[in-house]
């Protein structure tokens, strides 16, 4: 399986060490023209480079005709075809009009699956399998938390002061959090075996995840050869936040900043360390 960190500006050339390809938010090139050319020096360096069209951190996908140009512009190895979040009938209409439009854009179509359903997640998966050349499936959809499993946090139930009831309070916030990214992460697992259970999977055609909410979910794709690749800022950004990976096993909790927010961060040495440390570790669980 194919591995791609995002990373801030100051550590770009390194991550070409520890990513086996690039991944690009296309939002950023708007205001980085260094970030947009690290991208292009890559794809001149015979590298792979996917080009997201930013929808998890806009919160709807870039405006389609600047990013047709910034297709056309960086040529990248694969792109991401604009979608709309948990909505599978917009998300293939989407792809429609977009391939409709921009009918002779260089490189291959990722496909995005969407929807709040089972059905409606099945109904665009099979469009994306007849019409992208590339499917890729998201980490946080909010069905995963209907059939997703998650181990309880014990905790005392005995409040002594108000010192006691703020940090009660603060590990009661902290394991909600951890039910939510551990219904995500089994949901997710769940979710692509009821496809191939259920003879829907496309067995034939790559797929990408796009992001993480625990990294341990990858140890189950292993056998899964048509999982072709997966992005996540996860090892970064806690690495950044003076986080480390459990070893062997992945973390428990994921920091809540997103990396674009990240991007002009200069990445100290005990930063660095960190970083490494975990990139290397969830290579492991996808191994």
């Amino acid at each position: 399986m194919l591995v791609s960190h995002e990373t801030p500006i100051s550590m770009l050339e390194d991550s070409r060490y520890y990513n086996d390809y690039d991944y690009a938010l296309v939002h950023l090139f708007e205001t980085q023209p260094e970030y947009y050319s690290f991208f292009k020096q890559s794809l001149l360096q015979g590298r792979e480079v996917l080009l997201d069209n930013s929808i998890f951190e806009l919160g709807h996908a870039f405006d389609p005709e600047k990013f047709a140009k910034y297709v056309r512009e960086l040529n990248p190895t694969y792109y991401v075809v604009p979608d709309v979040l948990e909505d599978s009938q917009k998300t293939m209409s989407s792809f429609h009009k977009f391939k409709m439009q921009y009918p002779d854009l260089p490189g291959l179509t990722i496909g995005v699956v969407q929807g709040k359903t089972y059905q409606q997640l099945v109904k665009c998966y099979k469009y994306m399998s007849a019409h992208a050349d590339y499917i890729a499936i998201s980490f946080d959809y909010s069905w995963y938390k209907t059939i997703g499993h998650y181990e309880p946090v014990e905790r005392p139930h005995v409040v002594m002061d108000v010192e006691d009831k703020s940090l009660y309070d603060k590990l009661h916030k902290q394991d909600e959090r951890r039910t939510v990214l551990e219904l995500l992460a089994d949901g997710r697992r769940k979710f692509i075996n009821m496809l191939i259970d259920d003879g829907i999977w496309n067995h034939n055609k790559p797929h990408h995840l796009l992001g993480n909410s625990l990294p341990q979910e990858m140890k189950h794709y292993k056998d899964i050869k048509s999982i072709r690749s997966v992005d996540t800022s996860n090892p970064v950004v806690a690495g950044i936040k003076g986080i480390r990976y459990i070893k062997d096993y992945g973390m428990t909790q994921k920091p809540s900043t997103m990396l674009a927010d990240l991007i002009e961060h200069e990445v100290t040495e005990d930063e660095k360390y960190d970083i490494n440390y975990n990139v290397q570790q969830y290579k492991q669980l996808c191994k």
